[in-house]
Order: C-alpha cells, then structure tokens, then sequence
C-alpha cells in the first residue's frame, strides 16, 4: 500500500497536468479544482444537506461556494480558525446576524474571522454536517487531505465535546481525477466521509472504518500539544 504523500504528490501531479486545478496549482494545499462550483451545487441537494441547520465547513478556496450557499440558506456555519491557533479557536456565522454582503464576505477564510462570532469548543452548537476538503478520498470513504492533520484533530475535539456523534454526516467536494481506486492507508484518528459530491456526481459511500470518538493523545507529540492552547488545555486538565 502507497503512503499518504506518495498519493498526494500523485493526485496533486495530475491535477496540475491535466489542467483541472485552479490557481495558484495543486501543490501542497486542499487544490482547488475545476467544477468547484458546480460540485458544491450538487451536494446542497442533497437530502442530508438540506436537513442541517448547523454545517461545519473547512476554510479552504474549493468549498469557499458551498459555505456561501449555507449562509444564504439560513443554515448556521461553523468554521476553525487556521491551525487552531487561538486560545477560542471557533468562529460562529449565523446569517440572521449578516447582511447579504457580508454572507458573501463570510464565505471567505478572512471574512468568517472578520464577521465571526467568536467561540470556544463548549459553546460550539451540536453539529449536523461536516464538509472537509481532500486531496484523494476512495469509494470506501477514506480521505486524505494535505497533511496537516488539522481537518481531523478539529473533529477529534467536537467528537471529545459531544458535539458530534457517528451519525453527523461528513462530506467532501473533489474533481473526479481527486477520486482513487485503491485501499488508502489508515490511521485511527482519519475522519471517513459519507458523501463525496463532483461537479457530475453525488456518490454516497458506505464508510468501512470507524471514526474516533475522541482526540487521540497518543497520536500527538508534546510540540503540537502545546502549540494548540485549546489541546494544552485539555491536556493540563486530563
């Protein structure tokens, strides 16, 4: 079985060739691809979207169309700030509270900072969709993103708060290429989706590994403990 950066670099390499991503290139980040838009648009109809009232939404540019069309109708958005760094490391956007111009702006990494309200992990509202970037994900649900880490430590925290259970619905958009058709590697603190929405195709796939139902401390390293104020906490508490 590859590792997780032999996949990337591939898919990342593919993208780049085959003139599907978007600037600034695939390489190193969730890449933002052609048809962005258009899968975004495919998984708003979708019945699961369409019952949440509270969506947690990763910040980067491929979903950016999505976020827009929770705001806009009327769901509740939750987003992280970039790396957690902050000692209330989420930020709120309820569109009851934002002009339409400033839903669009919300949209935006920058604006949900801007505009957000801020909040720490225990006034975070109980989550009823997830939508996660990927750099490769299979039809088995497994995803793999940039790696950082970051987009399955977050749900880790929500998981440990009870603010997500096995039953909140995770979601991710890709270009087809993003789309692999070999077992994936995976470690106990990976976030499986249900729902893998292209620009053509909503597919909904049956996960075949369990998600954590909590943060993984043996999986951390003291530095990252300590650089993530919500996780020292914790730490110091436990």
């Amino acid at each position: 079985m590859r590792s997780k950066d032999e996949v990337r670099r591939e898919v990342w390499r593919a993208m780049d060739r085959e003139g599907v991503s978007r600037f600034p290139g695939a390489e190193g980040r969730i890449p933002n691809f052609a048809g962005a838009k258009a899968a975004s648009e495919r998984l708003a109809r979708h019945p699961d979207w369409v019952r949440a009232e509270t969506i947690k939404a990763n910040p980067d540019a491929p979903q950016t169309h999505s976020r827009r069309l929770a705001l806009a109708q009327g769901k509740c958005l939750v987003m992280a700030v970039p790396r957690l760094r902050d000692e209330h490391p989420f930020r709120l956007l309820d569109p009851r509270r934002l002009s339409e111009e400033q839903q669009r702006e919300a949209a935006t990494i920058k604006g949900a900072l801007r505009h957000g309200k801020v909040i720490d992990l225990e006034q975070v509202p109980p989550l009823d969709f997830i939508l996660t970037g990927s750099v490769a994900v299979n039809l088995k649900g497994v995803r793999i993103g940039k790696g950082g880490g970051f987009s399955d430590l977050e749900y880790g925290l929500l998981a440990e708060s009870g603010k997500v259970d096995r039953r909140t619905v995770v979601a991710t958009t890709v270009h087809p290429i993003q789309i692999v058709r070999e077992n994936l590697m995976v470690t106990g603190h990976d976030i499986p989706v249900d729902i893998v929405s292209t620009p053509r195709a909503v597919i909904e796939v049956e996960r075949a590994h369990e998600r954590p139902t909590g943060i993984l401390w043996d999986h951390l390293q003291p530095p990252q403990i300590h650089e993530i104020p919500v996780l020292e906490r914790m730490g110091y508490a436990g």
